[in-house]
C-alpha cells in the first residue's frame, strides 16, 4: 500500500500538468455547454414519455 501511495504521488509530481488558464476556460465552456445540451434533451425524453405514459392510462381507464 505504501509503494502504491510513493508511485502515485511520484507520478503526480513528475508526469501531469496543469492546462493553462485560457485552456481551462475554453474547457469550461465546452462541458457547460455539453451539460446544458444533455439537460434538454433529458427533459425532451421526460416530457415525451409522460405524455405517452398519461395517453396509455386515458386510453386503459376509459
Amino acid at each position: 500500500m505504501f509503494t502504491y501511495i510513493k508511485e502515485s504521488y511520484e507520478e503526480l509530481k513528475n508526469n501531469v500538468t496543469l492546462p493553462s488558464r485560457s485552456e481551462s476556460s475554453n474547457l469550461m465552456v465546452i462541458v457547460a455547454v455539453f451539460s446544458i445540451l444533455f439537460a434538454l434533451a433529458t427533459w425532451g425524453v421526460d416530457t415525451v414519455f409522460s405524455k405517452v405514459i398519461k395517453l396509455y392510462f386515458n386510453n386503459v381507464l376509459n
